[in-house]
């Protein structure tokens, strides 16, 4: 089955090449284009995309805000950002509002091809030019609780609660192995290895009140 590919772009001769150039790719089939925020998260729920390559400079709303709507609302959908911003604020920006990868503008087209294809395979993609120096540039001086994504941040404090993992995946409307997932990414990251030790952990960051 073909993966369906939605393009937010704001330049309207980049997001044409864009979409003749992936359309030439026998598994993949563009089913729309948006030139705004707006209408990128309109065309999302009216199309179903599995793939949405998502420009981060839209205007009127932004890629992170998008990213941000479309994750509550679509949470199957695979966002993949594609900026010229190498910056790791901005890439963790994006990764943090549910982008599942982030291409560089300047990659070529086989990098946003193989992109596509490895987020549909539940990877993350991250464009080796620039993306993962800036990362690692930025990892190299964060804290462990600095390396926790938005949702990580979320699932701890939840845990932290005494909350089970289907209750945490019924208030974030995610699934239980999403949870699981999460759970064993945060006791990586933080180098913890028990609920209890994540709720002690949780209570020293004012991640809960108990």
């Amino acid at each position: 089955m073909a993966i369906r590919v939605a393009i937010a772009e704001d330049q309207r001769m980049v997001r044409e090449a864009l979409g003749q150039l992936l359309a030439r790719e026998p598994d993949i089939t563009i089913v729309g284009e948006a030139a705004t925020g707006r209408e990128a998260i309109e065309l999302a729920q009216a199309q179903r995309p599995d793939v949405l390559i998502l420009d981060i400079g839209l205007p009127d709303v932004d890629g992170i805000e998008v990213a941000r709507t479309l994750r509550q609302r679509q949470p199957e959908l695979k966002v993949l950002a594609l900026s010229v911003h190498n910056n790791a604020d901005v890439v963790r920006g994006m990764l943090d509002a549910g982008a599942a990868g982030y291409v560089h503008k300047s990659a070529a087209l086989s990098e946003l091809v193989r992109a596509i294809r490895d987020v549909m395979q539940h990877h993350v993609y991250l464009s080796p030019r620039i993306t993962r120096q800036a990362l690692g540039e930025r990892a190299a001086r964060a804290t462990p609780h600095d390396l926790l994504s938005l949702r990580e941040r979320q699932v701890l404090a939840l845990i932290a609660e005494g909350k089970r993992s289907s209750e945490i995946a019924r208030r974030l409307h995610i699934s239980t192995a999403t949870v699981e997932v999460h759970r064993r990414n945060i006791m990586g990251k933080l180098g913890l290895h028990t609920v209890a030790e994540l709720t002690r952990y949780a209570i020293r960051q004012g991640l809960t009140s108990a």
